[in-house]
């Protein structure tokens, strides 16, 4: 593990942070003897809207047509 000094790591923070990446930590110690070790997180870098379809049988349960009229009953309840 790669350590170097608060004044370092201030100076150099994009090399800490690429290193702490590559590495896996990082310490940072500071005048007083306080150490700190930074590591980085896993990425949660996924969209909520990135889910697992659906298998559906061979014959869909829902056509094209059933979606599409239920959606013009919807539309034709709200402005009734």
């Amino acid at each position: 593990m790669k350590v170097y000094t608060f004044s370092e790591a201030r100076q150099q923070l994009a090399s800490v942070l690429d290193y702490a990446q590559a590495d896996g930590a990082v310490q940072v110690t500071r005048r007083g003897g306080q150490v700190y070790t930074i590591t980085p997180l896993k990425s949660v870098a996924t969209s909520p809207l990135n889910v697992r379809g659906v298998t559906l049988k061979k014959r869909p349960l829902v056509t094209a047509n059933d979606i599409v009229d239920a959606v013009r009953e919807g539309r034709d309840d709200r402005y009734a």
